[in-house]
């Protein structure tokens, strides 16, 4: 009885993690900070230009202002059209492609894993590789101009739009689905009256998602020989012409937030 009531009268210690759950997370604070003590060590710092880095910037933006706004008619504006036609036509490429790879994708719509698996690959493949790589391997087979960022924003886009269309695909209610195979209709029948109807949101929501990323990637393009407005900036920045350095990333900037206030507004109020 004596024991029963010391028993009781002992506080109960509640501890959140188990001794090897707690052992573990010291294991990844330990590894998280190894791994930023390399990074830190293998990044060569210059300590020469890292003490006047802030004069250096200063005096670059002084040399920034005033903006040359006489320039933007015509190069700027040319190199702006260049850029929203090459987001707008490699994003609509990129949807063609990837709604294919999107149904192939997804195991409860395409029932063959060797399928399933090409598909994969390929839209890893798509997006393992940054779109300036993509513009630097097509301005190799093109030449230099809007023709190959287009096809760079393509096939960059291609990888993320069809992920989330299979996503989308293997995540829909089976009821409507089942009721059409009831009825014996074909597979383009199920894909167009049973899964299209219900990921359409979806699928407008990434088109447009991205095509906003796509304006913002387009803009640097032009670096390595791919059209828009990034040949513009590279320009003038090889010739020290900061003034106008300052115009293009205005403009760049002003864009971009323009398309943002565009597709929030579409995606709220017509999605």
């Amino acid at each position: 009885m004596s024991e029963l009531a010391a028993t009781s009268s002992t506080p109960v210690q509640w501890e959140r993690f188990t001794p090897g759950q707690r052992l573990l997370r010291y294991g990844l604070w330990l590894f998280c900070i190894w791994a930023i003590a390399q990074s830190v060590r293998h990044i060569e710092v210059i300590p020469e230009f890292l003490y006047d880095a802030p004069e250096q910037m200063a005096d670059m933006l002084g040399r920034m202002w005033p903006v040359d706004w006489a320039y933007y008619q015509p190069d700027v504006h040319q190199g702006l059209m260049e850029t929203l036609h090459m987001a707008t036509l490699g994003t609509v490429l990129s949807l063609g492609l990837a709604l294919p790879l999107g149904v192939m994708v997804a195991p409860n719509v395409t029932k063959s894993r060797l399928l399933n698996m090409i598909a994969r690959v390929i839209l890893v493949s798509s997006r393992s590789v940054n779109s300036l790589v993509w513009a630097m391997l097509f301005v190799a087979i093109f030449g230099p101009g809007p023709l190959a960022g287009m096809f760079a924003i393509a096939l960059r886009s291609v990888g993320f739009v069809g992920k989330l269309m299979g996503e989308a695909l293997e995540q829909t209610p089976q009821g409507s689905i089942e009721a059409l195979q009831a009825t014996g209709a074909g597979k383009f029948a199920q894909l167009w009256y049973g899964y299209w109807p219900q990921i359409k949101p979806a699928f407008w929501s990434v088109a447009l998602l991205r095509w906003d990323i796509n304006v913002r990637e387009s803009g640097v393009l032009g670096l390595v020989g791919a059209g828009g407005i990034g040949v513009v900036l590279n320009t003038s920045i090889d010739l020290f012409q900061w003034d106008r350095v300052a115009l293009v990333l205005i403009t760049i900037f002003t864009v971009v937030a323009l398309a943002e206030i565009v597709v929030l507004q579409i995606r709220k109020r017509v999605l």
